[in-house]
C-alpha cells in the first residue's frame, strides 16, 4: 500500500491581487443580493417615514404665534427660529409637575425597572436553561405564553391586587410595616412593569444563556462551584450582550410608557410622557410646546442606545434565534 503526500497549493497572488479579487467577488455578491427596485422603494419610504419627525423638529424651534398660521414647511422660505419653546417646556406642565420634574420621575421609574427586571428574568432564565426540575419545559412554554395576553386585561386584576396588599397612599409592603416618603411612591410602578416585562425577558435570557457551552458549565461544578457561583461568575459575564439588548428595549418602552403610569403611579410621580400628553394645552394651542418636550424626551433614550448599540443586534439575534 503506497501513500501519497498531497502538496499544499501555494497562491503565487499577492497581497495586492488577493485584496482586488476579494473586492471583486464582493461586489458580485452584494449585486446577486440586492435589487436596484428595492433599493429605491426602501429609499423612498424612509424619507416619507421621516418627514413627520423632521416637521416635529422644525416646529419645536419655531415661534408659537407662527406655528398656528403657517405651516412648518415655510421656514425653507421665511426662516425663524427661537430656543425659547425650549425653555416654556421645561418650566410649564400640563399636569401639576413641570416638565423638568416629570423628567426626573422618569428617569426614577425606568432605571430600578431595568435593573429589577434583568435581575429577576436572568435568574429564572438560568434555572429554565441549567437547572432540571420537574415541570420545567412546561411552565417555560405558560411564560412564554404570556406575551400573547393583552396588557390592557391585566391593569384592572392588578390594580386590585395592589390595593388590597399594599397601601397605595404611603406602600405599605407588609402587615404593620409601611414604608413612607415619596421615594418609595413608585413601588407600584416598578412592580408592574417588572411583572409585564418578564416573559420576553425570560424567552430571551433563557434562549442566550441555553447556548452556554456546557462543558464551561460542568467544568465548573466538577471544581466544585455551586449555582450562586456559576450565575455571579460565569452566566452573568457571558450573557453580557443579551443583558444590554433587553436593557435597551426595556429602557424604551418604560420611558415612553405612558398607560401604566397613568393607571398605578401616584399624581406626584407622574413620568414625562404624562406631562407631554398635557402640555399642549386643552385645545391644543400650544403643540409647539409639545414639539419641544418631545425632543427633550428622546434624548435619554438616545444615549441609552447608543451606549449600548455594540451589544444590541447580537444579544437580541443570539437570543432569538433558538427556541
Amino acid at each position: 500500500m503506497t501513500i501519497q503526500a498531497i502538496e499544499p497549493v501555494v497562491d503565487s497572488r499577492s497581497a495586492r491581487q488577493v485584496a482586488r479579487d476579494t473586492r471583486r467577488t464582493e461586489a458580485m455578491a452584494r449585486k446577486r443580493m440586492t435589487s436596484r427596485g428595492a433599493t429605491i422603494a426602501a429609499l423612498v419610504i424612509a424619507f416619507v417615514w421621516t418627514i413627520p419627525t423632521f416637521g416635529l423638529f422644525v416646529t419645536s424651534f419655531r415661534p408659537g404665534s407662527e406655528t398656528q398660521s403657517t405651516g412648518w414647511w415655510t421656514v425653507f422660505v421665511d426662516p425663524n427660529f427661537t430656543l425659547e419653546n425650549y425653555g416654556l417646556a421645561l418650566t410649564s406642565g400640563g399636569t401639576a409637575l413641570t416638565l423638568g420634574a416629570s423628567f426626573l420621575n422618569s428617569l426614577a421609574i425606568t432605571i430600578p425597572v431595568v435593573m429589577f427586571a434583568l435581575a429577576v428574568a436572568a435568574l429564572i432564565a438560568y434555572a429554565f436553561a441549567w437547572i432540571d426540575f420537574k415541570g420545567r419545559n412546561f411552565f417555560f412554554v405558560f411564560i412564554f405564553a404570556l406575551q400573547i395576553v393583552p396588557l390592557q386585561m391585566a391593569l384592572v386584576p392588578l390594580l386590585s391586587l395592589f390595593s388590597r396588599g399594599l397601601e397605595i397612599n404611603g406602600v405599605g409592603i407588609f402587615p404593620g410595616f409601611e414604608l413612607r416618603g415619596i421615594e418609595h411612591s413608585f413601588a407600584t410602578v416598578w412592580i408592574a412593569h417588572t411583572i409585564f416585562a418578564m416573559p420576553l425577558a425570560i424567552f430571551l435570557l433563557h434562549n442566550f444563556i441555553s447556548e452556554i457551552p456546557h462543558e464551561v458549565i460542568e467544568a465548573a461544578r466538577v471544581d466544585g462551584a455551586g449555582h450562586g457561583q456559576i450565575f455571579f461568575r460565569l452566566i452573568l459575564p457571558l450573557s453580557a450582550p443579551a443583558l444590554a439588548s433587553f436593557a435597551v428595549l426595556e429602557f424604551i418602552w418604560v420611558w415612553n410608557d405612558l398607560l401604566v403610569a397613568t393607571i398605578f403611579a401616584p399624581s406626584s410621580s407622574l413620568p414625562l410622557t404624562q406631562s407631554l400628553n398635557s402640555l399642549s394645552g386643552t385645545w391644543g394651542s400650544q403643540w409647539f410646546l409639545q414639539a419641544a418636550g418631545t425632543f427633550i424626551s428622546i434624548m435619554v433614550p438616545l444615549v441609552v442606545f447608543f451606549a449600548l448599540q455594540r451589544f444590541f443586534v447580537r444579544g437580541l439575534l443570539a437570543g432569538a434565534t433558538k427556541g
